[in-house]
């Protein structure tokens, strides 16, 4: 099955690698392509040669600041959107930052979470055609403005991990994912349980999306669980044994 497009290209500019490895990595569990760079001018070099979508990027740089690279960016007709991410708080720094062009302003330490939303939310407000922020596959379609699902136009009552679980599966439709990828996306990259809740939350799952109607969430044994049409046609509805 072919990949799925990238929902969006990012750019992460932070000298700390511990940084831009992380936020990489979440970034591409949720669908986008991801590029980093850990210097002002190797910002400006990546920014010409990966035609970002939208940068994230640092204050602090060892050689020039992000306030100068988005400058720059600017000064060059670039008008990709940019989030700044920083330790600096001050309020004249956050209206520094937006001065020169940037879109939002997020501080260290942040939640991965919120930053992913603040950059949605500047793709929505920055692309053409980008309102509406939804997820679909079959019949299953998944609001994330509304934080709903619905399967046939029926909405179904999930719970936050339920709905966090399901939308990592769709943004992965086709694919299989393994309780470990599962894990770092769903309960974050620090959770300290076992791999069972994993089990537990598919067999939630199951019951509310698949429940009277043909399968869309399967076991692919040994491996991990995949959102998808089942290959035999003649599945029964509703089952939850084996697949």
């Amino acid at each position: 099955m072919a990949e799925s497009r990238p929902e969006a290209r990012i750019l992460v500019i932070d000298d700390e690698a511990s940084i831009t490895d992380l936020v990489g990595l979440a970034l591409r569990y949720e669908g986008f392509e991801v590029a980093s760079a850990a210097n002002g001018r190797a910002a400006l070099a990546a920014a010409a040669e990966f035609g970002p979508d939208l940068l994230v990027l640092d204050v602090m740089l060892p050689d020039f600041d992000g306030l100068e690279v988005c400058s720059r960016l600017r000064a060059q007709g670039l008008r990709v959107p940019v989030v700044f991410l920083t330790a600096r708080d001050a309020t004249e720094d956050k209206i520094t930052g937006l001065t020169v062009g940037g879109d939002d302003y997020v501080t260290k330490p942040f939640s991965l979470d919120e930053l992913i939303a603040r950059i949605r939310a500047v793709l929505r407000r920055t692309r053409p055609g980008q309102e509406g922020a939804q997820l679909g596959y079959a019949d299953l379609v998944i609001d994330e403005d509304a934080h709903e699902a619905r399967r046939g136009g029926e909405p179904m009552e999930l719970t936050p991990t339920e709905f966090k679980l399901l939308r990592f599966l769709t943004l992965n439709a086709g694919r299989v994912m393994s309780k470990a990828q599962i894990l770092d996306h769903v309960w974050q990259y620090d959770f300290g349980g076992g791999d069972n809740v994993v089990e537990t939350y598919i067999s939630y799952l199951r019951k509310k999306v698949d429940r009277d109607r043909v399968p869309l969430i399967h076991t692919v044994r040994g491996v991990g669980y995949s959102l998808r049409l089942p290959r035999d046609p003649r599945a029964s509805l509703g089952s939850d044994g084996g697949r």
